[in-house]
């Protein structure tokens, strides 16, 4: 299976920039978008062949999750169950015979930090909706996580220290995460991997000069782990301040 997530940042505007093209050109089994900042009814999209699914966040013009599906899952739920998290649309889950397939976009901790605390109070109670579900089938998860995990995830680790994304905190709930055996694919083919990022600061020519983070992410459980085959970075792909990342899996 050939599984593609991607933070379109608003998808409207990135249907203007080549969207569509990319989506048909890759003929992925699964598209998980993230951050597409649309109400319902304001976008018509033509993929034949594939099933929509849509999570929007309740605010206009924010958030906001979507899946495309070449296959139709056995059933579909919107957030993790928890009316605090589920007003802004950021999850989607899809059932399937042999496995729960999860597009995530997890809050942003903002400027100064102001979120930093709601931020840790989702990382607790979605990493326990991840295990109730795992209890099951295995999981697979993507998307955004507005984090960057180690060093090795973002051009400048040493000024980033304790900005949104790269605090002491967060990292290590994305470390809670591995520790709970869920498999950062990327990293689990590409240990040691440098320069490789998803998402770039429109300010600075950032992406013209590869200053970026790695924060957009494929995670799997460890049962799946052989099942692995690649994942991918689309570097070159254009249309948000992200890229797509992908994940090749035996399935």
């Amino acid at each position: 299976m050939k599984l593609i997530s991607w933070n379109v940042n608003g998808l409207r505007a990135c249907v203007g920039k080549g969207f569509i093209e990319f989506v048909r050109g890759q003929d992925a089994d699964i598209f998980c978008i993230q951050e597409t900042k649309l109400q319902e009814g304001q976008i018509t999209l033509d993929l034949p062949g594939y099933f929509q699914y849509w999570n929007y966040a309740e605010k206009k013009g924010y958030s906001g999750t979507a899946v495309f599906a070449r296959k139709e899952p056995l059933r579909v739920s919107y957030g993790i169950g928890i009316e605090e998290h589920d007003h802004e649309g950021r999850v989607i889950t899809l059932e399937y015979p042999a496995f729960y397939l999860i597009t995530v976009y997890t809050p942003n901790s903002q400027d100064g930090l102001a979120r930093l605390d709601y931020r840790m109070k989702w990382e607790d109670d979605f990493l326990a909706y991840l295990q109730r579900l795992e209890q099951d089938k295995p999981v697979i998860f993507c998307g955004d996580l507005n984090v960057a995990h180690r060093e090795i995830d973002l051009k400048n680790p040493k000024t980033n220290r304790m900005n949104a994304g790269f605090t002491d905190k967060e990292r290590a709930k994305f470390t809670a995460l591995t520790e709970a055996g869920f498999v950062d694919t990327f990293r689990y083919f590409y240990p040691d991997l440098e320069g490789a990022y998803s998402w770039w600061s429109y300010r600075f020519h950032a992406r013209e000069k590869n200053a970026g983070w790695r924060i957009d992410y494929f995670l799997v459980s460890q049962s799946l782990k052989d099942s692995l085959r690649d994942a991918v970075i689309y570097a070159d792909i254009m249309g948000s301040d992200h890229c797509p990342v992908g994940l090749m899996i035996d399935l």
